[in-house]
């Protein structure tokens, strides 16, 4: 039996289609590594008897044969072939996130005029994406001192939650974070009024 392992938690979904790829085939194990959603840089590590190799670009391939001593041999396969062949696996992913941004009128929890047809767009996708999740980042500019942004933040955050829990959206199934100015969109100096540092992002996941 072949094991294989992932550097990190985030790449479940991308480690369970390549899992079932391995499945489906014989003799030996054959992992292709898929591309996250996000484009974010991914890895995973098959592990054989004699050796482990990593593989880190989209479609490379770690083909281990029975009873064969060493390292997995790698390669690279066409994506084009590989969702051909698997059509079925590729159809029963989740579908991406849908991300939203969100700005805020100086020093308070206001949404801006333009931003409350963007809050209605998140709350139907929310609504309509079946046992969707939901992940609210408040963030501030670099006015005032870092503590009472860091409050602010998540006082804009907890506002977005509160206008998806009354639209009926369960509360259980949103995060809130604040981050205060950590992150800024747009970076500037200390004690910059910046309208897009005045923001929340939602991800319906």
């Amino acid at each position: 039996m072949r094991k294989m392992t992932t550097d990190r938690a985030s790449l479940f979904v991308a480690v369970l289609v390549t899992a079932l790829l391995a499945a489906c085939s014989t003799p030996g194990t054959r992992v292709v590594l898929l591309p996250q959603a996000d484009d974010k840089p991914s890895a995973v590590i098959v592990r054989a008897k004699d050796g482990e190799e990593v593989l880190s670009r989209p479609y490379q391939r770690a083909t281990a044969a029975v009873g064969a001593s060493g390292a997995p041999v790698v390669d690279q396969v066409d994506p084009a072939k590989v969702q051909a062949d698997h059509k079925i696996l590729f159809d029963m992913r989740p579908p991406a996130p849908q991300r939203y941004t969100v700005y805020f009128e100086v020093g308070g929890t206001t949404l801006t005029p333009a931003s409350q047809q963007v809050m209605n767009e998140a709350l139907i996708a929310a609504q309509t994406r079946s046992g969707s999740d939901i992940v609210v980042t408040g963030h501030t500019d670099t006015k005032g001192a870092l503590e009472q942004n860091d409050t602010l933040s998540q006082r804009r955050a907890q506002e977005v939650v509160q206008l998806f829990v009354e639209r009926q959206f369960p509360s259980a199934r949103i995060e809130a974070v604040g981050r205060g100015e950590r992150e800024l969109a747009v970076p500037t100096a200390d004690e910059v009024d910046e309208p897009r540092n005045r923001r929340v992002t939602i991800e319906v996941r």
